[in-house]
Parts: structure tokens; C-alpha cells; sequence
């Protein structure tokens, strides 16, 4: 696949001649970068305005101008151009074009035409990509050719780092090298009645969009040695997207801390002439998350005193020293991030049963939809919406198991995840089992494994000696009798743990319905619709 740049394709004496290019477009993005979280994913939704709306980029033909800010009348004549944009859906132009390959190449199979596309880049850049085979381009392809466009500035390194994700508010894929996207495309209503948790209506709505992100199954220890201001502002923003939609749980003053920082990167130095509490009132839902911002009536009504966000926030943007570099200032946000356990994470839609006692046992409750965040290290279930992290575990401190619906051609009834894990409980040493629902459970279930397969390869390699003592003995992913089988058994880790695990920051187990074992593995506490016999 030969790909020239748009500054060559404006040098070229044919504009016609037809070559690939890539155009590279700055453009003020929404936060949500047109696949956010619903208030709700389990049901039908409309989007709010101006909260889930997304300015896509949108250009076609020879000889583009580069680097230039669009208009809103230039905006406006590429949704004319390309198709009219929703508020509720939008009809970004990649898919529609996908729509229109996929018929032309139903008409004449024998015909190879070129693609146009666009891939949106965690910070406010979308890049318009011309294939002359865009049919069968792999990710591994679009990738080299990110990386090498010279506008962009990239090292050769960043692939290493980033990889292509086709993302949409109800399911969010890592693409593999070899996958080919407009395939992924066509392919994708299939995908969201085999995962999506949403109606119809809403999964027929849903539109997809191709995004440059962090590949999840690098190190973060990598994102530490990255030196190259490139691949760290694209880093930067990522972690501020996931900072922002609750992804990453913080307390209160870590929010302002940050929120300080982004300010300061945003907004420049401190302007006592604009930078009034006024304006943080106004502007400060940039730079928190949702759930910071629901007290708001209360600073309007004059009832927050200094404890209003705005003010907090602006306190700490006034403090940052007008000579501080950018790249120090990202880096400082960046740090923060790195030492949160569930940086880094792919994340999953999944639905855990609240906890019910006493009288309300009696009544329906809903299941709590929760956010399940997967890296290297661990598991984590989060409650994004409330931005709480509900349950942390790495690998180690866990045993996990993938069970199918028992009714699979019942709709209500969902593929789960069990997690086991090991804690004290009015003085004795307990197994706590949690039952996650989700149609992304099989998705879970291969990263798990995958990540646990890299553990036990590197364990088989660090061991010297055959372990003698359980106590010597590596973790629990090697009680597994079966050396095919990436699972650890339930029933593996009373016997496989001499310490208990220490929990990633605060484990809110009280929010969660629970099954209690003890170590001979009698159920001693059983929650919600957890019935065994014993």
C-alpha cells in the first residue's frame, strides 16, 4: 500500500492521478470524542446537546489544504458533501463511505476501489486517509502509515506503543494487526447483538469510529522511559479522556490536582483579568468529571463557599508557575496516572446485583451496570458513574471462571465472570465470589487469559528451582493440572495462597452482593440470587 503524504499530493502536476494521501486535520473535539458511556447503557437514550456531540472531520478530493482549522462554513459544506450529522446519530462520514465500498464491491467483485477513511487520535487531530486497496488494508498497515506521516511528527516507536480500536458507545474492540477494518465495519451490527448491551433501536443507531489509542497489552513501564514529546502528548490526553469519563477513579483533591494541570496546559498561564472565579464557573465542567460537577446549583446559589469546585480549581491553576514547561506539566499528570492500578486498562461493559438486606430483599432492584477494566496487572470493577472503584484485584490475588447463559435463547439471561478472591472476615480467612453479568464476558475471559499465559511464561522463566514448600511456590496460576487450560480453577485458591492479597486502593465490598466460602469451601453467606446447598 503506497501512501503520500497531502503536501506531495498538492506538488503533483495530475491532481486526478489518484494516489493515496493523508490529510492531517487539527479540530476542537468533545471530550466524549463521539463514544461515551450512556447515563444508562442498558437501555435506549438520546444524547444531551452538546454533551455527545462530535465535530468529525470530513474531506475528500485532491490537493486538501493541511493544518488548518475548519471553519464552521467549511464544516458545514463537508456534512453537505458527505451526509448530515444527527444529534442523536451521527452519520460520521468513514462509515458511510464503508457502506458505499461494500456496495460498489457487491456490483463488480472484480474492481478494486480506493477507500477514503478518517482515524481520530486522542488529542484534537483526525487524520482523512485515502487507500487505494481499502478493502483488504490491515491495521498493521494504517498503523506504519501513522506513524510515518511527517506532519505528525511520530517516531517509528509509537507503533510499538499505539494501535488501531474501532470504538462506538456500546463496545469498544482492540484491532489485531492482521484485521482489516472496513471488514470489522460490516460486520459490526453482527457485533453488537453478540455484545452490545443496548436495544435494538440503539444498537442500529450506534456508529462506529476508528481511533489511534495505547495498546493494552503494553507495559506501563514502557510509558515511563517514552521520552519523545509526540508519543507523550498523545499519552497525555488518553489518560485525561479516561480521567474525565470516570475510568479512573481519584479522590476529590487528585480530581483538582489534575483538573489545575489540564487548566494550566489549556488555558496558559494565569490571567487574573480573565481567569475569575466567574469564568472557572462557567468553564470547569472542561476539566472534572461529571460526578464533581453535580453540585453545581449549590456554588450558584452561593452555598458552596470555598469548597466549590471552581474555586479549588482555580486556586490550584494559580499556583502553577507561568515559567513550567508544558512537557513537565505532562509528565506530572502523566505520573499521577501511572500509579493508579488500572491504568492502562481495555474496558468492558458488564452488570453486577445490588446488594438487598432485610425488608428490601423483598423488592426488584436493578442490576448496577459497572465499567471492568483490564490490563496486565489486574481486574478492576468500577462504577463510573459514581466514579468508584467497587473491586481491585491483580492477577495473583485472584482465581476467575467464564460460565454461558444457562438459557442462551433467553436474552435476559447473560453470559458471567466469576471472580474469586481471598479476604478476612470477623477474624477468619474467607473466599468472597463475585458474579459479574455481561454479554463481553467471553471478551474478559480471552484478555484474562491472555495476560495470565504472559505471567506464567515469565514465572517459568524466572523460577530456577522446582518449588519444594507451598510456600516457595510460584502463583496461583500453575495449580492448574492441565498446562492447555489458561483458567484457574475456583476451587485452586484456598490451597494456592499463603498471604492474602493486598487490595488496590479501597474495596467497596459492602457495595457488592457476595457469595462466602470458607477454606473447606462450605458456602457460609450467601447474597441476592446466589443459592447453593450445602
Amino acid at each position: 500500500m503506497a501512501l503520500t503524504s497531502s503536501d506531495q499530493q498538492r506538488d503533483s502536476t495530475d491532481p486526478e492521478s489518484g494516489h493515496n494521501y493523508i490529510t492531517v486535520i487539527p479540530v476542537e473535539f468533545q471530550r466524549s470524542r463521539g463514544y461515551p458511556q450512556p447515563p444508562d447503557q442498558y437501555s435506549d437514550y438520546k444524547s444531551i446537546d452538546g454533551e455527545f456531540n462530535r465535530p468529525d472531520i470530513v474531506k475528500s478530493g485532491s490537493g486538501v489544504e493541511n493544518s488548518k482549522t475548519i471553519s464552521p462554513e467549511a464544516y458545514k459544506q463537508s456534512l453537505d458533501n458527505c451526509g448530515k450529522f444527527g444529534k442523536e446519530h451521527e452519520d460520521n462520514a468513514i462509515n458511510a463511505q464503508w457502506e458505499k465500498e461494500k456496495n460498489q464491491e457487491a456490483q463488480n467483485d472484480s474492481s478494486i476501489q480506493p477507500l477514503k477513511v478518517c482515524v481520530y487520535l486522542m488529542s484534537d487531530v483526525a487524520l482523512h486517509m485515502e487507500l487505494e486497496d481499502g478493502v483488504n488494508t490491515t491495521v498493521k498497515e494504517l498503523t506504519q502509515a501513522i506513524v510515518t506521516e511527517e506532519q505528525l511528527g511520530l517516531p517509528r516507536s509509537a507503533a510499538n506503543i499505539f494501535t488501531l480500536w474501532m470504538c462506538s458507545g456500546l463496545l469498544e474492540l482492540r484491532l489485531k494487526p492482521h484485521h482489516q477494518p472496513f471488514a470489522v465495519r460490516a460486520k459490526w451490527p453482527d457485533l453488537l447483538v453478540k455484545y452490545a448491551h443496548a436495544t435494538e433501536s440503539r444498537q442500529r443507531r450506534d456508529e462506529p469510529v476508528l481511533s489511534f489509542q495505547r495498546n493494552v497489552f503494553v507495559s506501563r513501564s514502557v510509558d515511563e522511559r517514552v521520552k519523545d514529546p509526540k508519543i507523550m502528548d498523545l499519552l497525555y490526553c488518553e489518560a485525561r479522556y479516561n480521567i474525565l469519563e470516570g475510568r479512573y477513579p481519584c479522590e476529590v483533591g487528585h480530581y483538582i490536582m489534575l483538573g489545575g494541570i489540564q487548566a494550566r496546559l489549556e488555558l496558559g498561564p494565569y490571567n487574573p483579568h480573565i481567569h475569575t472565579i466567574h469564568f472557572f464557573r462557567e468553564q470547569y465542567s472542561r476539566f472534572l468529571p461529571p460526578q464533581m460537577r453535580r453540585g453545581a446549583w449549590r456554588s450558584w446559589l452561593g452555598l458552596g463557599g470555598k469548597n466549590c469546585p471552581e474555586i479549588k480549581l482555580l486556586e490550584h491553576y494559580k499556583r502553577i508557575p507561568p515559567s513550567t514547561p508544558d512537557r513537565k506539566l505532562q509528565r506530572k499528570y502523566l505520573e499521577f496516572c501511572w500509579a493508579l492500578p488500572y491504568y492502562g486498562c481495555a474496558f468492558f461493559q458488564g452488570q453486577v446485583e445490588q446488594p438487598v438486606r432485610g425488608l428490601t430483599s423483598l423488592i426488584t432492584h436493578q442490576d448496577i451496570p459497572v465499567l471492568v477494566g483490564i490490563n496486565p496487572q489486574g481486574i478492576y470493577v468500577i462504577d463510573n458513574t459514581q466514579c468508584i472503584l467497587l473491586l481491585g484485584l491483580k492477577f495473583e490475588e485472584m482465581s476467575w471462571d467464564f460460565a454461558k447463559p444457562s438459557q442462551e435463547d433467553n436474552p435476559d439471561c447473560l453470559p458471567c465472570i466469576f471472580i474469586q478472591f481471598r479476604v478476612v472476615e470477623n477474624g477468619m480467612r474467607v473466599s468472597k465470589i463475585l458474579q459479574i453479568f455481561s454479554k463481553q464476558a467471553v471478551m474478559m475471559d480471552a484478555l484474562i487469559s491472555g495476560f495470565v499465559e504472559d505471567i506464567k511464561k515469565k514465572t517459568s522463566v524466572t523460577t530456577k528451582q522446582p518449588a519444594t514448600d507451598e510456600t516457595d511456590r510460584p502463583p496461583v496460576y500453575d495449580t492448574a493440572t492441565d498446562s492447555d487450560d489458561t483458567q484457574m480453577p475456583l476451587n485452586n485458591v484456598a490451597g494456592a495462597h499463603r498471604e492474602l492479597p493486598q487490595s488496590c486502593l479501597g474495596n467497596k465490598l459492602s457495595k457488592l452482593t457476595l457469595a462466602t466460602f470458607d477454606d473447606e469451601g462450605r458456602c457460609i453467606g450467601q447474597m441476592g440470587s446466589w443459592s447453593f446447598s450445602y
